[in-house]
């Protein structure tokens, strides 16, 4: 609820599925609901899946929640369809802000080749060749916060690189 800005455009209505703490699967959107029905910003549910990234990272420790393991594929894609079930309209992976390393390739690939909806990727994602990577296994949006953080002209180059991807999957929007 502390993150909502009426100059922004729409929101990422994170729901985080793959944790047990009531407080961020639900609890947090029950105060923040009355301000986002009461704002203009197009409200985007979303199902996020914590993956694990070689270390503890800020939203392990804020959210008091374990990540599922990088090698435990088969529970992060029974995740990702139990969210899409359950209506969210993208499911955003994340290995965490600084992760030491990204959502394996094989992990997206088996998500994305089974859901119908947007498919998010972020965490660990600091140079071109996990970018491309994170793109060619069927990510249809990745994050890279602390990378373009770290290094301004990673922007410019990411920006090539996005633009010379060619998206398949087509998405319909009610």
């Amino acid at each position: 609820h502390l993150q909502i800005n009426s100059q922004s455009d729409a929101i990422l209505l994170l729901s985080l599925i793959s944790g047990r703490n009531a407080e961020f699967l639900i609890g947090q959107h029950v105060i923040a609901a009355k301000a986002l029905k009461n704002s203009n910003l197009e409200i985007i549910s979303t199902g996020y899946i914590l993956i694990e990234g070689g270390k503890t990272t800020s939203v392990n420790y804020m959210s008091n929640t374990m990540p599922i393991p990088s090698d435990k594929i088969s529970i992060a894609l029974s995740t990702a369809l139990a969210g899409e079930m359950l209506g969210n309209k993208t499911i955003f992976l994340d290995a965490g802000s600084g992760a030491e390393y990204p959502v394996s390739p094989s992990t997206i690939k088996a998500i994305s080749n089974e859901i119908s909806i947007p498919l998010i990727v972020g965490g660990g994602i600091n140079d071109m060749e996990k970018a491309k990577l994170s793109l060619n296994a069927g990510a249809d949006v990745i994050v890279v916060g602390n990378a373009i953080e770290n290094n301004l002209s990673f922007l410019s180059q990411f920006s090539t690189l996005t633009q010379s991807f060619n998206v398949s999957k087509q998405f319909i929007t009610p």
